[in-house]
């Protein structure tokens, strides 16, 4: 009965999100997930809109679940209060993440002249591990930290 009063009182994930470890484990989780789909959505749609196209659709598609998950999953955030600032402050954060993608792809399409599918595939998953390290950076440091609280990254 102590158990069930206590977890209806409190977030269920607070006390495990106090630690950056438990939250980058959460964030790689996520990560991973996105990733994955993010690639899926980039390779469908990359005969229909292009590279650069097809991974801004991914990104953007990918950029308000992850966030989301991020602020419950990750950093305990419970809510609505605050979502409408962390999804704005997160699309700048994921804005980044573009930029590094598209700048590898450019970088590829710039040195090698027709990149079958598994190295593009192997470019993009190189630069989203970059980003998401950027990302749970900024997103722990700045998006998600508790008001008054000094930046930590």
């Amino acid at each position: 009965m102590a158990l069930t009063a206590s977890l209806s009182t409190r977030p269920l994930v607070a006390d495990a999100c106090a630690g950056w470890w438990s939250q980058l484990v959460r964030f790689s989780g996520i990560g991973v997930v996105m990733t994955a789909l993010y690639l899926v959505l980039y390779q469908v749609l990359r005969p229909v809109l292009g590279d650069q196209g097809a991974n801004l659709v991914a990104w953007v598609l990918t950029a308000v679940m992850d966030t989301s998950a991020n602020r419950r999953l990750t950093f305990g955030i419970r809510g609505r209060a605050g979502a409408g600032r962390a999804q704005g402050q997160g699309m700048l954060v994921f804005a980044l993440g573009l930029a590094l993608t598209s700048g590898s792809l450019a970088v590829l399409d710039l040195t090698v002249a027709h990149p079958d599918v598994w190295l593009q595939a192997s470019v993009q998953l190189a630069a989203n591990g970059v980003a998401g390290l950027v990302r749970f950076l900024l997103l722990r440091g700045w998006v998600f930290r508790s008001r008054g609280a000094p930046v930590r990254v």
